[in-house]
């Protein structure tokens, strides 16, 4: 697999290709950048590479002005350390995203992440693997669990809802995490016909309501991931609500 690695510093470099060729003696390194400027040059003169690990903020600009100039084929796991690029970072062909330090078994795990998405697809297709993983960055939101960050896509998200002031995602799954963002920026952010402003602590998407019902001049919502509250439209919102599901 010919791999580049784009990294200004040059401990940081000598180490990730140390632990690549442990990792995988076949991965060979065919060259290290450190700039935006040397990278836009050496990819108009050289055949793109099978993987690039690319530092986001290099000694001249941002690495992402990289892919701006000069897009690419190729996929790309970004290493940094700093997580606040992360949604950024799927405009350009991320399949992977390593915060620093960077240890071996975060990076095996990233490799075995390239190959088995090589396997998927028709050994290496990397048009379908990068039609499979980018999506526009509107389509991902990103949440918190523990101490990671994970980009959700929004096709996957059940509803969104409010609890002790902190917003919540709860995807098909059932699983939970923290959304940074309130639920009126949300609603700006969603599809207005998969989503639905409920009350004020649920922002549901049309596939989690599994059923509704009439109660009293309100409409009993039914989610499915199932929550531990009763749901309710409101009287004021009812026919708003019965407009968009129909």
């Amino acid at each position: 697999m010919k791999t580049i690695i784009i990294e200004d510093e040059l401990p940081a470099r000598a180490k990730l290709e140390s632990m690549l060729k442990v990792i995988d003696p076949a991965i060979d390194v065919v060259v290290q950048l450190g700039s935006v400027k040397d990278t836009l040059t050496w990819l108009s003169k050289n055949p793109e590479p099978d993987l690039a690990f690319v530092d986001i903020q290099l000694s001249d600009d941002h690495s992402f002005e990289i892919f701006r100039k000069h897009p690419v084929k190729f996929p790309v796991v970004f290493t940094t350390a700093y997580d606040k690029y992360l949604l950024e970072s799927f405009e350009f062909n991320s399949v992977d995203y390593l915060l620093k330090p960077i240890t071996e078994d975060k990076l095996r795990r990233s490799l075995d992440k390239v190959k088995k998405l090589q396997e998927h697809f028709l050994q290496g297709n990397l048009l379908k693997i990068l039609n499979h993983i980018q999506s526009p960055s509107r389509d991902r939101i990103l949440a918190k669990k523990g101490t990671e960050y994970i980009a959700l896509n929004l096709n996957d998200i059940a509803y969104f809802f409010t609890e002790h002031k902190i917003v919540f995602a709860r995807d098909f799954t059932g699983r939970q995490l923290i959304v940074d963002k309130t639920l009126a920026e949300l609603e700006t952010m969603v599809d207005q016909l998969k989503f639905f402003r409920i009350n004020r602590k649920y922002l549901s998407c049309l596939n989690a309501i599994e059923k509704f019902k009439p109660d009293n001049g309100k409409i009993k919502i039914f989610l499915n991931p199932d929550c531990k509250e009763e749901v309710f439209v409101s009287k004021e919102t009812a026919p708003a609500f019965r407009e968009w599901i129909n």
